[in-house]
This record gives structure tokens, C-alpha cells and sequence, in this order.
């Protein structure tokens, strides 16, 4: 019996000590003897996590994100069709274009000639495309001024309501002008402040003189302001909303408890939450800033001449469109989208330097 059972023993006391040597070695390089298995585990690990940083390798995290990759295909589609691929079309803006030169608009680019930089003298010894920069930058800092703040004090303002449903109705009735196109803004606005409107019929009931800001060119530039306020303020709130609702509550409790009011709760903690937001919408507004509304404008071009509402973009699709000088128009386009990516790298670098990330990291 003690010869049968000894070696039995041993044999599984030598099979633990093999089972263990190869776990110590498999678990790193603490374990003793035959580290050649640990080290083959060790790489087919790093292969497998993407290295020691803990990144994963393009093939897994193609594997993991897949389908959010395929939901946002049709959009990349979208961008690059009707963004990116257009901005080949600049070529035209060194040529002569002419496109009834074939039926084939593509044809029509490779064979009208080359003229070099001669549309961008033309457009630079134009006095009309200057008028119509100044009109685009008064109109600018005027929203700028004007506009940006509102939906930041109307989210605080909503959100200092404390009813939940007081709060949606009034988010939904300032967001609702949202959802209406440029003809029916300026129907309403002509049907309170036009010479017909209805404050110009109550004053001349009342033995006052009427007035009608729909056509007075000084007052353009606020109307156009005003309209857009009523217009888009809404769109802005709920982007700030979205920020504040990420504040904790425990933040307003314990500054509460500090013996802090409601207006050193919003300077120190409401305020310093909205200010990453309030950085990015302030680079991107001012990347937009020659972009101060067409279609608006252009409703209105008639009523206030073209002295007081030309811009950019009715200057580009006046010449472009109504004149067809295709080549002129692109020129100018092409000047106004250059300017327009100078100001948002400066805005940005404005926001680093600020602390704030801005719409690209530094």
C-alpha cells in the first residue's frame, strides 16, 4: 500500500508545482523558472489591448464601434457632396467661366481660359464690395452686441423657474418662431411695425403721426437685428439649458449653506458651467460673422434700397446669379470664405488663451 501511494503523491505534488510555475510565469514576471510562456502571453496580451498604454488598435475599435460608424455614414455622405466636393468649383474664379462653352458644366471649367488673379483686382477696386463688407460687419457687431447675450440671460431665466411645467411652456413659446421661415417673420413684423401695421393705425386713431420702420433705411440695421432675436433666441436657450442641466445641485446646496445668495450662486457656479459653452458659440458666431442672413435681407432688399442691405451674400448672388458673372461672384466667395476661416482660427486661439478648448483642442 505505501509503495502504491507514494509515487501517486508525488507525481500530483510534481503536476501542482508545474501548474503553479506556469501561472506564476503566465501572471507576470514574478513568478520563477520558465519565463518564456509568460513573455508569449504577455505580447499576445499587448497585441490584443493595443499595447501597455491601454489604447485599443484601429481593427478593435472598428469591431466595438461599428455600427455607430455606419449610422453616421449618410451624413459624412451629405457633408461631402454638398460641402466639401463644391469647394472644387473655385477653380472658376481664376478663369473667364463661361458655361454655355458645353452642355457638360465640367467640360464648360476645363475649357474657358485662365485669367489669374485679374477677378480679384476687379473685386478689390470695386467701391460696392466694400459698402457691402461695411454692411456686413456693422450688422455683425451689432448682433454680436445685441443677439448673443439674450438666450444666455433667458436660460437663466427659465432656469430659476422652479415649476417644471412653467418651465417647458415657457421654452416651447420661445422656440416656436424657430420653426418659421424668413417670409412669415417679415410679414409679422411688417403687421406691427409698417406703415399699415398695427401701432402706426393706433397713433393715427389717437391724432399721432404713424410711422413705418419697414422701410427706413437708418433703423435697417436694428430691425434686421430685432427680427433675428425674435427669431432664433430660442434655439440658443436650449443649448445653454442643456449646460446648466449637467451642474450638480449639491453645488447650490453647499454655497446655500455658505451663507452665499442667488446672485453669488450664479456668478460663482452657474456662470463659471456656461462658460465652456459661451466660448465655443462665441468662436463659431464670429467664423460666421460675414454671414449675417440672405434670405432676411434679400425679403427686404426693395423695401430699404440696396444702399442699406447689401451684404456678402446678396453682393455674391447679385452678380452671380443676376448678372452671371459666374467667375466675379466666385472670387468674392472665395474672399469671403478665407476671411471667415482667419477669424475662427483667431477666435480660437483667442479661447485658449482664455483656458477655454474652444471648437478644436490646442
Amino acid at each position: 500500500m505505501s509503495h502504491s501511494t507514494v509515487p501517486r503523491n508525488t507525481n500530483g505534488a510534481q503536476t501542482a508545482e508545474r501548474t503553479s510555475e506556469g501561472s506564476g510565469d503566465a501572471a507576470g514576471p514574478g513568478g520563477r523558472g520558465g519565463t518564456k510562456p509568460g513573455k508569449r502571453f504577455g505580447r499576445r496580451a499587448a497585441k490584443t489591448s493595443g499595447g501597455a498604454s491601454g489604447k485599443l488598435g484601429l481593427r478593435l475599435r472598428f469591431r466595438r464601434d461599428r455600427t455607430l460608424i455606419l449610422m453616421t455614414v449618410p451624413a459624412l455622405l451629405l457633408v461631402l457632396v454638398f460641402n466639401y466636393i463644391p469647394i472644387l468649383g473655385n477653380v472658376v474664379a481664376f478663369q473667364d467661366y463661361d458655361p454655355y462653352l458645353s452642355e457638360n458644366g465640367f467640360v464648360a471649367i476645363l475649357e474657358s481660359p485662365w485669367i489669374g488673379f485679374e477677378q480679384f483686382e476687379r473685386i478689390f477696386a470695386d467701391s460696392a464690395f466694400w459698402h457691402a463688407v461695411e454692411n456686413t460687419f456693422v450688422l455683425f457687431f451689432l448682433q454680436l452686441v445685441l443677439y448673443f447675450p439674450i438666450p444666455i440671460l433667458l436660460a437663466l431665466l427659465i432656469n430659476s423657474v422652479v415649476r417644471p411645467r412653467v418651465r417647458a411652456v415657457a421654452q416651447a413659446i420661445m422656440y416656436l418662431p424657430h420653426f418659421f421661415s424668413w417670409v412669415l417673420v417679415v410679414t409679422v413684423f411688417m403687421q406691427i411695425f409698417g406703415g399699415a401695421g398695427i401701432i402706426a393705425q393706433t397713433l393715427r386713431r389717437h391724432g399721432y403721426e404713424g410711422f413705418d420702420l419697414m422701410t427706413d433705411p437708418e433703423f435697417f440695421k436694428y430691425l434686421v437685428t430685432f427680427e433675428t432675436i425674435w427669431k432664433d433666441a430660442g434655439w440658443g436657450i436650449i443649448v445653454f439649458l442643456a449646460a446648466l442641466s449637467s451642474v450638480s445641485n449639491d453645488l447650490y446646496e453647499a454655497a446655500a449653506m455658505d451663507g452665499a445668495g442667488r446672485w453669488r450662486r450664479m456668478w460663482h457656479i452657474t456662470l463659471p458651467a456656461l462658460r465652456p459653452v459661451i466660448a465655443l458659440l462665441l468662436v463659431l458666431r464670429v467664423g460666421d460673422a460675414l454671414t449675417v442672413g440672405f434670405e432676411q435681407l434679400l425679403l427686404q432688399r426693395q423695401a430699404v434700397g440696396v444702399a442699406a442691405s447689401e451684404v456678402l451674400d446678396t453682393y455674391v448672388w447679385w452678380n452671380g446669379i443676376r448678372n452671371q458673372d459666374f467667375s466675379y461672384a466666385a472670387a468674392a466667395g472665395l474672399i469671403k470664405g478665407v476671411v471667415g476661416l482667419a477669424l475662427v482660427l483667431t477666435a480660437n486661439k483667442v479661447a485658449h488663451l482664455m483656458g477655454e478648448q474652444g471648437v478644436y483642442k490646442k
